[in-house]
């Protein structure tokens, strides 16, 4: 039984600002809260057009936002272009307060209406985005997001898989959508992806372009 962000707020509606001082209490004791985004940096190329799908408090394109700067400031300017969109408009004020060089949206992944239209070369759903995203609503999304994609572009997800969808489930729902998983690993720091692993890390790309 999966229960959605939505439903978790409603019952607690304190539950956003908790989440947000959870994580300023993990960057407070020196935790390393940036992999995910280490990983987006990695693959992008310069200027690449990027969506940080299900932006939660803003972490992930914050930390890429910071690197144009740093970057700029250095002569090898990124010029990354830094889109985030989530459900919870309280996350999202705080995103855009803290984190300028970013197009913070509201909305729901599973609505075309409310996810920006790009198209993105990378998008990047990381924080068990997915697994908060109900059945059938799952496949919405998913279906929203590749229409999102550039041609070539690449869907970076990663989530627990013991959050009640298997990774059976989650690909089925992928190529239900035309997309297609080409690399997959246990961690973001890409270990290998075995039988039993309780975290998925997967890339996947349009079936057409996968099979190219």
């Amino acid at each position: 039984m999966i229960t959605s962000w939505t439903e978790v707020t409603d019952r607690n509606p304190d539950h956003s600002r908790n989440y947000i001082a959870r994580w300023e209490n993990f960057e407070a004791q020196g935790r390393d809260i940036d992999g995910e985004a280490r990983l987006v940096d990695a693959m992008a190329s310069d200027g690449a057009r990027i969506l940080d799908a299900g932006s939660g408090t803003g972490r992930l394109a914050g930390y890429l936002a910071a690197r144009n700067t740093d970057l700029a400031a250095t002569g090898r300017p990124r010029n990354l272009q830094l889109t985030g969109v989530d459900l919870d408009p309280v996350l999202v004020n705080y995103a855009r307060g803290r984190y300028p060089g970013v197009d913070w949206h509201v909305g729901d992944l599973s609505v075309d209406a409310e996810v920006p239209v790009g198209p993105f070369d990378l998008i990047v759903s990381a924080g068990n985005v997915l697994a908060f995203i109900p059945d059938p609503a799952h496949r919405d999304a998913l279906g929203v997001l590749k229409t999102r994609l550039a041609p070539g572009g690449r869907l970076l997800v990663g989530f627990g898989l013991g959050r009640g969808r298997s990774r059976d489930v989650f690909e089925d729902d992928a190529a239900a959508v035309g997309l297609q998983v080409t690399q997959a690993y246990s961690s973001w720091d890409l270990r290998p992806c075995e039988e039993d692993a309780g975290f998925l890390v997967a890339v996947l790309a349009t079936t057409q372009e996968a099979a190219q």
